[in-house]
């Protein structure tokens, strides 16, 4: 934790939190027809660009046609993943009353089952941030991203584990609610993961088919083109949300706490965690557009449930905030936040050579 961080008292911690709640009635109480138009003009484009990614597909032969498909395709899955998906599934426009955006029910272009991915990232990360033990996230039960995390020889792939994972991530966030780390520790038993298995194996089913066997069929003796174009676009896909994830978790500056200075924290305290374990990433507004605005982990980690295009201005005020408070705000472009992230994970699958650094306390020091 920051020495400015440590300096905060009981009362300034909760009046960092009263800050935070009135930023968030404001931009509650100002939500509406803006905010309605928004999300529909990106449904709008995701559609679009899946519609006219499939048509371009059919003229596979002509190597532009495959390019722009596959570009187009990509740009329609990043949408429905990181803009769509992963905002609505969020709540975030449930206040519109639309079924097609209910948080409950929407399903999404990837093989992670939506009620499973509600619980897994939706609860646990969401009420846990990079508490050690308690968020999943923290790792994902395969990496080593934290001096915190005691190291075992198992770690020295960690750059592996971390290719395959960035290659798959759909799949990587497929498998997270199983748990398989602890089911191999003896922690946890498959018949406690059972009832998982058959909503996966559905949903893979239904998205390897669409993408792998359905269309490519549809373009006839175009299909092995057309295979390879849904499957660069998946991988496109993954690699985007894995950088734009790890850099909003995972860079130099990003902290981690323990279960015990968690404990009966008030809301102010868990305002506080949430920002001092989550980083920015700097950018054009298409490039928030297409992280889902992500790229505001920060507010997204305050904020989970407010529409994610309104961060952008929310971040102004959040930033004041902090330097009103002597906090950090950790912010930076895409190549300085994913270089932090690939050194820490090289670096932390070497054995340590100095004593482990106490973790972040967000317990007042004053007062």
């Amino acid at each position: 934790m920051t020495t400015s961080a440590k300096e905060l008292g009981h009362a300034e911690i909760e009046q960092l939190g009263t800050e935070l709640d009135e930023l968030r009635v404001r931009v509650t109480a100002d939500l509406g027809a803006a905010d309605a138009d928004y999300i529909h003009n990106v449904v709008a484009v995701q559609r679009f660009c899946e519609v006219s990614g499939r048509l371009l597909l059919f003229a596979g032969w002509f190597p532009p046609a495959w390019v722009g498909g596959v570009a187009a395709l990509a740009v329609s899955k990043v949408l429905d993943n990181m803009e769509i998906g992963h905002n609505v599934m969020h709540g975030q426009y449930d206040w519109m009353k639309d079924p097609a955006l209910n948080s409950r029910t929407f399903e999404w272009d990837m093989v992670c089952p939506g009620e499973q991915w509600r619980r897994s990232h939706n609860f646990m990360h969401h009420t846990y941030t990079n508490i050690l033990g308690q968020d999943r996230d923290v790792g994902y039960g395969i990496l080593r991203i934290t001096d915190d995390q005691p190291w075992h020889p198992y770690y020295l792939g960690n750059p592996v584990y971390a290719a395959a994972q960035a290659l798959f991530f759909e799949y990587g966030i497929m498998l997270h609610d199983l748990e398989a780390d602890r089911i191999v520790q003896g922690r946890r038993h498959w018949a406690d993961v059972r009832p998982l298995l058959k909503p996966m194996l559905r949903k893979v089913a239904r998205q390897a088919g669409r993408d792998y066997v359905v269309h490519p069929l549809l373009t006839g003796p175009l299909a092995p083109l057309t295979l390879t174009a849904n499957i660069t676009a998946n991988v496109v896909r993954n690699l985007w949300a894995f950088s734009i994830i790890f850099c909003g978790h995972f860079p130099d500056g990003a902290e981690v706490f323990t279960e015990e200075e968690s404990e009966d924290e008030s809301r102010g305290q868990w305002y506080l965690r949430q920002m001092l374990g989550s980083a920015n990433i700097t950018g054009s507004p298409l490039f928030h557009v297409l992280s889902g605005n992500l790229s505001h982990q920060i507010e997204h980690h305050l904020f989970p449930d407010l529409p994610s295009h309104r961060y952008p201005r929310m971040a102004v005020e959040v930033r004041e905030i902090c330097e009103r408070h002597g906090l950090p705000y950790n912010t930076g472009s895409l190549s300085r936040q994913l270089g932090s992230v690939a050194r820490k994970i090289f670096r932390l699958a070497l054995p340590e050579k100095k004593p482990r650094p106490a973790v972040a306390s967000i317990s007042s020091t004053k007062d």
